[in-house]
This record gives structure tokens, sequence and C-alpha cells, in this order.
């Protein structure tokens, strides 16, 4: 049975930075297309970066040269490091298999002074 367990979330001041963690069993990691999704309170879930298996990249425009997205086969674990955090950053942020019906429980990332 495939898990996806995020943890990294919290609360930081605007100008921060976290590391998600996303930590992944029952699967073979390395075969799949990994995404990091968020959703605000009163928002659609939204794309905020993507990573493929020949580690190419897709991040939401808001996004761009903030965050990176990254994984290792090895731990079975992807990542997402968010620099300059901004309060509309604020969201709780999901894990997920692309193209399938996989997703992790979700961490809450939180931006405020």
């Amino acid at each position: 049975q495939v898990q996806l367990v995020e943890s990294g979330g919290g609360l930081v001041q605007p100008g921060g930075s976290l590391r998600l963690s996303c930590a992944a069993s029952g699967m073979v990691f390395g075969f799949y297309t990994m995404g990091w999704y968020r959703q605000a309170p009163g928002k659609a879930r939204e794309m905020v970066a993507t990573l493929n298996r020949d580690l190419s990249t897709d991040y939401a425009d808001s996004v761009k040269g903030r965050f990176t997205i990254s994984r290792d086969n090895r731990k079975s674990t992807m990542y997402l490091q968010m620099n300059s955090l901004k309060p509309e950053d604020t969201a709780v942020y999901y894990c997920h298999v692309e193209r399938s019906g996989y997703w992790g429980q979700g961490t809450q990332v939180t931006v405020s002074s």
C-alpha cells in the first residue's frame, strides 16, 4: 500500500525558509513523477512543483526562483526547499504521485510575522 508522509511544515516569518520532506513507501519511488501541491483556505489546490524521473522540473510562476524541488531515490524521499517565503505561501502542502490517486496527509505552512 502506497503511503506518503509529509513533514517539515511550521510557522515562519516572511523572508524565512523551510524545507518540506515527503517520505514514500509501498512503491518503487524512482519510477514516478512526483509533485508538491498546496491549498490555501478558500482556494483550490494548486501545483507548486513537479519532478520527473529524468530530474526535469516544473514550477508554478509564483514560486520560481524561491522554491526548489528535489528527490533522493535511495531514501524514497522528495523535498521542497522554500526560501524567501511570503504570507501568500501560507497553505497546506501536499505530496502527490503524479497521474495517480496517491496523496499525503498534508503539512501546514504558515508565513506570518
